[in-house]
């Protein structure tokens, strides 16, 4: 019974793929937009798998228990027990066997989403502050020695810019509060934790316009912190770059440069709370 359980489930998620046309074939999830996308699919399908096979099989066996001993008018009160041993000794050791192999596949998939690679194309430095984004693209123009820029408002939110098929590392900052760097399409969020650097790496696979939001509570305008992704050729991404620069969006924005610090305290520079993380004179939008 337990192998065609386990066969009907197989069957049954057979058709599902992290390209699927519509919903129901990614199981809820968007289409997959980077090359780490995979493990976190894998991970998610086998816990649908897990999920109905333990339904089918408790449901199945509700379904046997309620005909197989239905009351009948000849029936005599059962023999009344205390407990049964191996049934209480199955009920305590399959849900720790469950969650041991689903704690083992997640630790997996997690290192292998975390990995980092030896030389990154690309090095976005991401604030999220009270309450929106801002992202400085490192060493990008390297050449003229001047570093750019995107930030916005509640009101006009963030565009971020990336290109296809080169890999990316993300060194997320706060100056305030917990916030989550959250792109659906990536399988992927992080926290961005005052006084804290915290880094991954992936490399965009599809072009295309994303939204990205904060999947922390963090305050107020939580709901309106939200930013644009849009992942183009590098011929376009390069171009945007240069469209900073001539706008003057050059260095780091005044959140990235209070990003090292905790709000309201004060640390060995003595710097104090962070007042206005909008901008920096000319260099802000």
């Amino acid at each position: 019974m337990k192998l065609a359980v386990v066969l009907l489930a197989a069957v049954v998620l057979s058709g599902c793929s992290p390209d699927g046309k519509n919903a129901l074939e990614r199981l809820a999830l968007p289409i997959g937009s980077t090359n780490r996308t995979q493990d976190i699919w894998e991970l998610w399908l086998g816990a649908w798998i897990a999920v109905l096979v333990i339904f089918l099989l408790v449901f199945g066996l509700i379904v046997y228990s309620m005909i197989r001993y239905r009351r009948r008018s000849d029936d005599e009160v059962p023999a009344q027990i205390r407990y049964n041993l191996p049934i209480e000794a199955l009920y305590t050791f399959a849900p720790v066997i469950i969650v041991a192999v689903f704690f083992f596949h997640t630790v997996t998939s997690q290192n292998n989403v975390l990995e980092q690679v030896d030389n990154p194309d690309h090095t976005v430095e991401v604030v999220g502050s009270k309450w929106q984004w801002a992202f400085n693209y490192l060493d990008e123009t390297a050449a003229e020695g001047d570093d750019v820029f995107d930030i916005g408002t509640p009101a006009d939110p963030t565009e971020l810019w990336l290109p296809v098929d080169e890999s990316v590392r993300f060194n997320l900052k706060s100056p305030d509060v917990i916030h989550s760097f959250w792109i659906p399409e990536f399988y992927f969020k992080m926290d961005v934790v005052p006084g804290k650097v915290n880094t991954f790496d992936l490399t965009p696979t599809r072009e295309g316009d994303f939204t990205g939001r904060c999947a922390e509570l963090c305050g107020l305008y939580h709901s309106r912190m939200i930013f644009k992704v849009h992942v183009v050729s590098r011929a376009e991404y390069d171009q945007h770059l240069a469209e900073l620069k001539s706008a003057g969006a050059i260095g780091a924005p005044k959140g990235a440069v209070e990003a090292d610090e905790i709000a309201g305290i004060e640390s060995g520079n003595k710097r104090g709370k962070v007042e206005d993380v909008q901008g920096n004179g000319a260099g802000s939008k």
